[in-house]
């Protein structure tokens, strides 16, 4: 895919972090069905959200969705939490995880200012 096929909003930086951040949950390949589930569905419907609260020109509509996604990035952090305590995860993937769902947090209450 190049930049010329691209919507705008998929150029930006939070969506490609959120992106990357579905990507790095699945290839955790969390043990525990239940916690794996959870945290691979909050991870995409994190980037849902962001994919489609970034197009809208209208703030209140931008904030329904960015507060959204954002509830999402926590239920990520919960599940991930809780599959590396049960040891489903490894602390490695955690920590990548981790990183990302923060960098992703930072933006969207940049975005919800």
């Amino acid at each position: 895919m190049n930049d010329a096929t691209r919507f705008p909003h998929q150029k930006t930086d939070i969506y490609q972090a959120t992106m990357q951040l579905v990507g790095r949950v699945k290839d955790a390949n969390i043990k525990d069905a239940v916690l794996k589930d959870q945290a691979e569905r909050a991870a995409i419907s994190t980037l849902l959200a962001i994919g489609e609260g970034l197009p809208h020109d209208g703030p209140r509509m931008r904030r329904q969705y960015f507060a959204r996604a954002k509830a999402s990035v926590c239920e990520l952090v919960t599940a991930t939490d809780a599959a590396r305590v049960c040891r489903a995860m490894a602390d490695s993937d955690w920590d990548a995880c981790q990183a990302l769902a923060w960098r992703v947090r930072g933006m969207l209450i940049a975005l919800l200012r």
